[in-house]
């Protein structure tokens, strides 16, 4: 561990919980590497995601963006290939690009698809389905309204699921943003993920929230300080 990390380490009071205000300012002040560090929220929720119906998951267009320009492919033929291109995706087509990926391109961040164009993208589900990248009704991603979905991601639409031990991970943003801008972001999902209680989950949902930077410690943040009433 490098003498910037231990010196980062140094400056976090073991234990203490942080208001979320506090805890953004602190992430901010305890970034000491070059390269402008994405700031991530964790939840640690009181679900088991191996039973399909405590599977948290949801989508939020975060008010300020994740600060990451995101390429966009979408598949889609006639006027919605038109619509998505005007809307500013980065890549068009469809079977062209099911051949193009097959042949290991993939240069791209998130997929979008028409659903009657789902037959073909259904191709391609062991190379996109592991990576996180297959279109989704549930996430918007598989929809007729294609310009829609696009200017959403590029707006800086984040989805999240939960992992294993019912942790979900999201970014909020960069450290270079300004703490109130990071603060809506988290607020912003914060909301999405309380509401998002399964109904079968019993007893504390909300157990655990830290927030840090790709680089920095993490640091808890008090959780009866951000519950909604």
């Amino acid at each position: 561990m490098g003498k910037k990390m231990n010196a980062s380490l140094e400056k976090v009071e073991k234990g203490k919980e942080y208001s979320l205000e506090n805890a953004i300012q602190k992430v901010k002040e305890l970034a000491y590497v070059k390269f402008d560090e994405t700031v991530d929220i964790v939840f640690n929720l009181g679900v088991d995601p191996r039973k399909s119906e405590q599977m948290v998951r949801g989508t939020v267009v975060l008010p300020h963006g994740t600060g990451k320009t995101l390429r966009v492919l979408v598949f889609a033929k006639g006027e919605k290939e038109l619509e998505a291109k005007q809307a500013g995706a980065d890549f068009v087509g469809a079977d062209d690009l099911v051949e193009k990926i097959n042949k290991g391109w993939l240069d791209f961040d998130k997929v979008v698809a028409t659903p009657d164009i789902m037959g073909v993208v259904g191709k391609l589900g062991k190379v996109l389905g592991p990576r996180g990248l297959m279109p989704n009704p549930k996430l918007g991603t598989v929809t007729f309204d294609v310009a829609k979905a696009v200017k959403e991601i590029k707006a800086g639409k984040v989805d999240y699921k939960t992992e294993k031990a019912g942790v979900v991970h999201v970014p909020i943003g960069k450290v270079s943003f300004d703490a109130k801008k990071l603060l809506d972001n988290a607020k912003a999902i914060i909301d999405s993920v309380t509401k998002a209680k399964p109904s079968t989950s019993k007893g504390r949902y909300l157990k655990g929230i830290s927030i840090s930077s790709t680089m920095g410690p993490g640091l808890r943040v008090d959780v009866g300080t951000v519950l909604t009433k």
